[in-house]
């Protein structure tokens, strides 16, 4: 059985968007940080999104400009299967994506009896937090930025019982991020 991985930045106050929504200060590029995000989007995964992280995705990363910017995130990206749950995007438009209208759960059950790579989820908290409740998610790599914003959500606010994890790596980048890997006990 395939699992599913979640990649995400977080806030030191645990929030992974701010109040109004932005990410944007999670974004601190630098050479070590570039190179790392790079490795990590050569690996071999199918991405799982909801609607709203899969709207943005696919804003940004066909572009020339984050051809530009990042070539091989954006190819990676590009080129990698993708799956977007949603009852209310009418079609999928970024290539290699399927749109999955049933429940989030049953679809994500359904897609881990699959045979293929694992998944991966960026972004997409509400996502996180379901298939978190759900005991679906089977590890965390999550960045912790060196800021704190306030307000925001959190990946986990509508977890409603405790989803035991155990560290299995940490790294630490020259501009401020913590990576901190976790997988389910």
């Amino acid at each position: 059985m395939r699992k599913i991985h979640v990649f995400d930045h977080i806030s030191l106050d645990g929030y992974f968007t701010d109040d109004k929504g932005d990410m944007s200060w999670a974004h601190k590029r630098d050479e070590e940080w570039n190179a790392f995000t790079s490795s990590n989007a050569s690996g071999e995964a199918e991405l799982l999104f909801g609607r709203v992280t899969y709207e943005m995705m696919a804003a940004f990363w066909p572009t020339p400009e984050a051809a530009r910017m990042l070539p091989q995130v954006a190819a990676g990206m590009n080129g990698m299967r993708k799956f977007v749950v949603s009852r209310t995007l009418k079609e999928a438009t970024w290539q290699n994506t399927t749109l999955l209208k049933g429940d989030l759960v049953s679809e994500a059950n359904r897609l881990k009896q699959q045979p293929g790579p694992d998944l991966l989820i960026m972004g997409s908290g509400s996502i996180v937090s379901q298939l978190t409740e759900a005991g679906l998610i089977d590890a965390y790599q999550i960045v912790m930025c060196p800021i704190v914003l306030g307000r925001g959500r959190t990946l986990f606010e509508t977890v409603k019982n405790k989803a035991p994890l155990g560290l299995t790596s940490s790294r630490q980048f020259k501009n401020g991020n913590v990576v901190l890997t976790y997988a389910k006990t």
